[in-house]
């Protein structure tokens, strides 16, 4: 802290910390209530404008409101890891995968095997901290 501004007690700062993130955390509650609300009338919404789609057997339609597109949407995954990544191996197709890397197993390869670091490996860390409320004393 600067000389002219006085140093704020740390318990006093630890106190306020806290207040502040459970205002956030009422805050957020209310806000995903509201949001929920709102994300289950747009459902209905969408559920009927789906089905008129499909009574007009139509992918789209114009109205004063908004112009309605239906499109089909894919989502992939498998429940059988063994059997994709041979089909990846044996089809050349590693493009199947996304470039990411689980962050838990990382840490814990290089925790079991300190003088092993995989090439290209980048760390980044740096010091959070973390704020508890206190404890009642009797």
């Amino acid at each position: 802290m600067s000389e002219s501004t006085p140093e704020v007690p740390v318990d006093k700062l630890a106190a306020v910390f806290i207040k502040i993130r459970d205002k956030k955390s009422q805050i957020k509650k209310a806000f995903d209530a509201e949001y929920s609300k709102l994300t289950a009338q747009q459902d209905l919404i969408k559920s009927s404008l789906l089905e008129r789609c499909k009574a007009d057997n139509v992918n789209s339609f114009n109205t004063e409101g908004g112009t309605v597109i239906r499109s089909v949407k894919a989502t992939y995954w498998t429940s059988d890891w063994d059997s994709m990544n041979t089909f990846i191996v044996e089809n050349n197709v590693p493009e199947f995968f996304t470039k990411s890397l689980n962050q838990s197993n990382v840490k814990s390869f290089l925790e079991e095997h300190p003088d092993v670091f995989p090439p290209g490996l980048n760390v980044s860390s740096e010091y959070t901290i973390t704020i508890r409320k206190p404890t009642k004393r009797a």
